[in-house]
């Protein structure tokens, strides 16, 4: 979750030949770093405070998550990582890594290492490193890991002028509906690994073959209102033959789930267990519509962040939908494998997925 953008996973397994070897994601990690915005003031007592809250809230926040969505329940839970930004950083390069598959591969081949790529990831973490509030990362430690950004939490809800115990416990019951996500259906780990492996096969093209798409691709998009088809993934699923384009769009599907499903939690828990809620919706929501200078907005056009709130609002739209139809213990039959997930076209028309997989 971030401020103004849902954090989004994709992630694959043994993809060693593909897009782990064309990245350094350890020059990556310390580019980041190096580039990292400088995070907001404060003393060490307060920074300690905020650090011991946010964990405490983590799993305050796992209760009342599994009652309304009947997920997880006698599952352990695993105490949450409090980060500063670097550490985030750290931690998302790692798990690309990871994901990616170089892992396997033994680090990034060829003349220059991965380096230009890396720089480029790294400099990508970095501008990332301020926005993001929480994420779940399902590939790392034995029950995945939930990261919790303090600074940029701090930052926000000093910006909001919210109480800030309402917020951190805000942010935590978002975060947590993803770790209850993952720990009651574990497929869904290797079904990410799996979509991420498709991507990376194929990539070895004559380079007319690709500038041929790439023009064909800016020609269609042209216009475009679907949020698919927006940013660098837009321009990536456009560019990519049947196979690849199949998987990205299993991801961005998956990724809508998983985020408008954690906001549909995240507000019917929020009133019963943060008593400002109502209020902390309206500032959040107002944050993210503001105006921002054109360098932001042209960061913001080219990895598709406007188009990825969109998204995540017709996955909320989705989820509400849904269960108000059929109840929350029916609509957990999206969790029993990839096949009860919803197509690209059943998140616009959830009717068509109760009618297809509940009957």
């Amino acid at each position: 979750m971030t401020d103004d953008l849902r954090s989004e996973k994709s992630d694959g397994t043994n993809a060693s030949s593909g897009l782990g070897a064309a990245v350094d994601w350890a020059l990556a990690s310390k580019t980041g770093a190096k580039l990292a915005p400088k995070e907001p003031s404060m003393s060490r007592y307060t920074a300690d405070a905020a650090f011991a809250e946010l964990a405490a809230a983590s799993i305050r926040a796992e209760g009342p998550v599994r009652e309304t969505t009947g997920l997880a329940d006698g599952l352990p839970v695993p105490d949450a990582q409090i980060v500063n930004r670097v550490g985030w950083i750290e931690a998302a390069a790692a798990s690309m890594k990871h994901l990616t598959g170089e892992d396997d591969a033994g680090g990034p081949s060829g003349l220059l290492g991965g380096k230009p790529a890396g720089l480029q990831a790294g400099a990508m973490l970095a501008f990332l490193s301020s926005a993001i509030l929480g994420q779940y990362d399902p590939f790392t430690g034995e029950h995945g890991t939930l990261l919790l950004v303090a600074p940029n939490i701090i930052a926000v809800e000093r910006a909001l002028k919210v109480d800030a115990s309402d917020f951190r416990l805000w942010v935590c019951l978002h975060e947590v509906t993803h770790r209850v996500q993952f720990s009651s259906a574990p497929w869904l780990g290797e079904y990410m690994r799996s979509s991420v492996a498709v991507l990376s096969e194929g990539i070895d093209e004559p380079m007319s073959e690709f500038a041929t798409r790439l023009t064909t691709a800016l020609k269609n998009r042209k216009g475009s209102t679907k949020a698919e088809d927006a940013g660098v993934v837009g321009l990536l699923r456009a560019t990519q033959p049947p196979p690849q384009r199949e998987a990205i769009d299993r991801l961005l599907v998956l990724g809508t789930l998983l985020e408008g499903h954690a906001d549909h939690v995240m507000d019917a828990v929020g009133p019963a267990v943060v008593p400002s809620v109502a209020h902390i919706r309206n500032a959040f929501d107002s944050r993210r519509r503001r105006k921002q200078n054109p360098l932001q907005r042209l960061i913001r056009a080219l990895l598709g962040m406007d188009a990825k709130m969109a998204q995540y609002v017709r996955g909320k739209a989705f989820v509400d939908h849904v269960v108000g139809v059929v109840g929350m213990e029916r609509f957990n039959t999206v969790w029993t494998d990839a096949d009860t997930l919803p197509l690209l076209d059943e998140i616009e028309n959830p009717d068509r997925w109760i009618a297809r997989v509940l009957g």
